[in-house]
């Protein structure tokens, strides 16, 4: 069995971050090992969340491991609350890192060409860094644009895009992938760039129109999960597309009217089933 490790915030309340990926990744059949950078009573979209730092606790969980001799197959970062813990996911990239180890980056940090309130330029430049450590990153457009220096836009073609592609290649990711690519109307999805073979990888599917907290992570975890089972990564980037527009659809369905989260627990069976069939 393939082991991943993730690090996130764990979010009680809430489905984002560790509580989406612990459970995806686990339901797709890898062993899933979490490191939590904070603890929040619920996730941000609430009032008045509380919030506890765990920066002091990640070297002596991490030292404790190597002490064990523990190895990875993959590891995820997501959301990530400050530059020092970049600064430790570096290190902990150097000590975990073994041959066929793949490092996957999910710079959370802006969206809607803005950064979150949490996050300054600075900030932006240090995930850059990050992503320079990785093999797959996964940023959607706002957040290349800030790590690129490329100005944002609401309209583009795929020129653009292309570009985007190429500079965040530069920052050393053996493979780049852009969220939230929409090229032409009623369209969303992503492109892909693989710095080894020079191709570029385009997925498209329907737009669902509507938005939920947590689908990015949704996304990402349901990538990792397929691309542990040995699916190819544009494989990967479709089935975690078509899962996460899915899931939203799904969610849309509820009478209950859910806000702060997909209902990805009633979709898994239909995620297992899709990457049983491409395995």
């Amino acid at each position: 069995m393939k082991r991943v490790l993730t690090v996130q915030d764990v979010s009680c309340l809430g489905k984002c971050s560790l509580t989406i990926a612990l459970p995806v990744i686990s339901a797709l059949g890898s062993e899933t090992v979490i490191l939590p950078t904070a603890v929040l009573s619920t996730h941000t979209m609430f009032k008045n969340f509380t919030c506890l730092d765990l920066s002091d606790q990640l070297g002596p969980i991490t030292e404790h491991w190597k002490s064990e001799g523990v190895r990875f197959d993959a590891i995820y970062t997501g959301y990530l609350g400050t530059a020092e813990q970049i600064d430790m996911m570096k290190k902990l990239f150097s000590d975990f890192r073994g041959d066929g180890t793949v490092v996957f980056v999910d710079p959370v940090m802006a969206d809607n060409g803005k950064l979150y309130p949490a996050f300054d330029l600075a900030y932006a430049k240090k995930n850059s860094e990050l992503c320079a450590c990785a093999d797959i990153i996964v940023p959607n457009i706002t957040e290349a644009a800030f790590m690129t220096d490329m100005p944002y836009r609401e309209e583009y073609g795929e020129d653009y895009i292309k570009e985007m592609l190429s500079r965040l290649a530069e920052l050393g990711a053996k493979i780049s992938v852009l969220t939230g690519v929409s090229l032409s109307a009623g369209k969303t999805g992503v492109m892909g760039f693989d710095k080894e073979t020079g191709e570029y990888y385009v997925y498209q599917n329907d737009r669902v129109p509507a938005s939920y907290h947590g689908t990015g992570d949704l996304f990402s975890s349901a990538c990792v999960g397929c691309i542990m089972r040995g699916i190819d990564w544009r494989d990967a980037m479709r089935i975690a597309a078509d899962y996460t527009a899915r899931t939203i659809e799904i969610t849309l369905q509820n009478p209950a009217k859910p806000w702060y989260g997909v209902d990805f627990e009633k979709t898994l069976p239909e995620l297992i089933k899709t990457a049983e069939q491409a395995s």
